[in-house]
């Protein structure tokens, strides 16, 4: 049995793309409720939501005044899950890059562990057998791969990847992707006001609060497909902020404050 879970997802202009993400969503998965959060794209997609939310109790939108960004948006996502008392989040990018076929496995793993938690978990384990918090969806793990990206940009991610695993300590090999569900009662373990990332570095700093929090981490292969629709959101601008947080949180793990 599936337990009470909200899967979220950050849109901006994804007029193209939600519709049928909402779909694809409740056709895997029609148990779980669905959280948009709106940064009040100009195409319409808020709208959109509002009209299709009015027929389907299963949908939410939060309506937010502008662009604030990914990490913003997230945070909003977790304050309303913990808010309304749900026992996992479960994270999707709007574009399709992550497969809402998958959820089903996602939520059976989560469940399956919560089942029998307090078995001999280690923090920070990764092993298969043991109970997790945190279970990504991996691109570097045996058996997930991506597709449709050029090779500088799998060159840039895997750099990416590799400096935030040396400098934050992390225990996993996807330290960027997004598509992630948690344990709310994890969740409720973070200071969500230290998280300083507004954009696309709030998942390895979320990802190192959550580990330092004690969470148990996991991965499970995916495949991740580059966008069909519409324009991508990441830029020059945010790589260097992502490469200057992790920086910062760097120092802070190896000063050790």
């Amino acid at each position: 049995m599936t337990a009470h879970t909200l899967v979220t997802i950050a849109t901006y202009n994804e007029i193209e793309n939600l519709p049928r993400l909402v779909d694809e969503i409740f056709r895997h998965a029609p148990e779980v409720d669905l959280l948009v959060v709106d940064d009040n794209s100009p195409d319409g997609t808020g709208r959109w939501c509002d009209e299709r939310l009015a027929t389907d109790a299963r949908l939410r939108c939060l309506h937010r005044p502008g662009k604030l960004g990914i990490g913003s948006a997230t945070i909003a996502a977790i304050e309303y899950a913990i808010e309304y008392d749900y026992q996992l989040m479960m994270n999707l990018d709007a574009d399709f890059s992550h497969p809402p076929e998958l959820i089903p496995d996602f939520l059976a793993r989560m469940n399956r562990d919560g089942n029998r938690e307090g078995e001999g978990d280690t923090e920070g384990d990764t092993n298969d057998n043991d109970a997790v918090d945190v279970l990504i969806g991996s691109r570097y793990v045996p058996g997930g791969r991506i597709e449709g990206w050029p090779l500088r940009r799998r060159l840039m991610s895997r750099g990416v990847n590799l400096f935030a695993r040396a400098m934050l300590g992390l225990p996993v090999k996807d330290c960027s992707g997004a598509m992630r569900c948690h344990r709310t009662d994890v969740l409720r373990r973070l200071d969500l006001t230290a998280i300083r990332s507004q954009g696309y570095a709030f998942e390895e700093e979320i990802l190192w609060h959550l580990h330092r929090a004690g969470a148990r981490l996991a991965e499970t292969p995916i495949t991740f497909v580059d966008r069909q629709h519409g324009s991508s959101k990441i830029n020059l601008r945010e790589a260097l902020v992502a490469v200057g947080t992790l920086l910062r949180l760097g120092v802070k793990h190896w000063v050790g404050v």
